[in-house]
């Protein structure tokens, strides 16, 4: 992604270490546009059932997501690509378009490149398989399920991850020139200094890595990192920012250049605009946060998979699945100059607990969990119960310490709006152009 690094990444700031608080698409996306915890706006999964595009979102955190607010405020806005992965199958259909939204081009379901639909403003639009015409370019001591695949994988499957990550990195090609012909539009009509462009992802993704094959929410770094760059107005170019940053936190940022009172709205996230532009903004940064997520499976036994039993999904030829519904599970992730920590508590039979010291530990390889002071473990458990039930203003008040011993101490512009864009494998491009007041 060289031209995106260079025209929004080296203009603007990179965030280092920004993250998702839930590793899937829908849930994700959804607090992208709320700005909330999973478990504020209750979208689970995937799935309509999960609570993805359902009648019940709809009616209730879609209906005061951050696009509804900047209706409000009288600005314009566009959306084109991949929205929520129930989106126009079922409840509310084609011609349903999400409130605040003044023009819509949204993907009917999610992550199809050709033979598909679009919702145009509300209208049925299909696509076929022509590349001129279709291609959408939206283009050990761990968890039993981490346990069940074959270490080292077989060359069957190196070889079918090998492919897919090539595939997968030729489609971020397309991405990256279309950042590119975005920039040069922005600049020929003379509004790219007069707008705020934001690139990032709703998850990270994993080929491979403990030994598992193609998919996100799982809990390690691979599937909660995700990019972020932001340009615009009053960000100096070439900043690196080392403090956390969430997905939670992009509707509170955006709203708060718009000029939205953000005591007005219920977010649990926090605007970091005074991260990237801090003569704009005073503010702080957040040293402890949540990532949730909850397990996917199916009622019955997969006939493919006998031995396995029922309460699994997203299962490979090979019998190796990548999620259950006991794999549901809630984290604190502590994040600061001096500690890199996880603590990771699992809805299951075995009460399972993972922890990593990411400091020593970068790649999440030793779950030192055995290792722990109780004491150090119980802190941790009431820490995670504080942000599972936090809501709002409860969220960004749960501040943390950590001592030198180790252990963890809890007290507890007026502008018009250009487009979002939501692109390939989750990648996500927000495009914001006006003045500053």
């Amino acid at each position: 992604m060289k031209k995106t690094k260079a025209l929004i990444g080296d203009a603007g700031a990179t965030f280092v270490n920004a993250f998702t608080v839930t590793p899937l698409c829908c849930p994700s996306r959804s607090s992208i546009l709320t700005g909330q915890y999973p478990h504020n706006h209750e979208v689970r999964n995937n799935s309509l059932s999960g609570n993805c595009s359902s009648l019940q979102w709809q009616k209730g955190p879609e209906s005061t997501a951050f696009p509804f607010y900047l209706s409000k405020q009288k600005y314009q806005t566009f959306f084109a690509g991949k929205y929520l992965n129930q989106y126009g199958k079922k409840d509310g259909d084609v011609g349903y378009v999400p409130p605040g939204w003044d023009q819509w081009h949204a993907l009917v379901g999610n992550s199809q490149y050709y033979n598909y639909t679009l919702s145009v403003n509300g209208k049925e639009e299909k696509h076929g398989d022509s590349y001129e015409k279709d291609y959408f370019t939206d283009l050990i001591d761990k968890h039993w399920l981490l346990r069940q695949p074959v270490n080292p994988m077989p060359d069957s499957s190196l070889t079918f991850l090998d492919s897919a990550y090539r595939k997968r990195w030729q489609t971020l090609l397309s991405v990256d020139d279309m950042v590119e012909l975005l920039v040069k539009k922005l600049e020929s009509i003379k509004e790219l200094d007069n707008t705020y462009i934001f690139y990032t992802s709703d998850n990270g993704y994993h080929t491979g890595q403990f030994s598992l094959p193609i998919d996100k929410r799982q809990l390690y770094e691979f599937d909660i990192r995700v990019p972020l760059m932001v340009r615009g107005p009053g960000i100096k170019p070439n900043q690196t920012l080392q403090a956390p940053v969430l997905n939670i936190d992009l509707a509170p940022t955006i709203l708060d250049i718009s000029g939205v009172n953000l005591s007005s709205v219920n977010v649990d996230g926090q605007s970091f605009l005074s991260q990237m532009a801090p003569s704009l903004r005073n503010g702080t940064v957040r040293p402890v946060f949540l990532v949730e997520y909850t397990g996917e499976g199916h009622p019955t036994t997969d006939p493919a998979c006998p031995k396995l039993g029922p309460g699994l999904s997203q299962c490979f030829p090979d019998c190796v699945c990548e999620d259950a519904f006991n794999n549901t599970y809630a984290c604190v992730r502590t994040l600061n100059k001096d500690h890199d920590l996880q603590y990771c508590e699992f809805a299951d039979s075995e009460s399972f607990v993972e922890v990593y010291n990411l400091v020593s530990d970068p790649h999440q390889l030793e779950n030192v969990w055995k290792k722990m002071d109780p004491t150090f473990l119980q802190a941790m458990n009431q820490q995670l119960i504080k942000l599972q039930s936090c809501q709002g203003d409860s969220c960004r008040e749960i501040n943390t310490g950590v001592n030198n011993h180790g252990w963890i101490l809890f007290n507890c512009f007026s502008f018009r709006v250009l487009g979002l864009c939501m692109l390939a494998h989750c990648h996500t491009a927000m495009v914001y152009t006006g003045t500053l007041e």
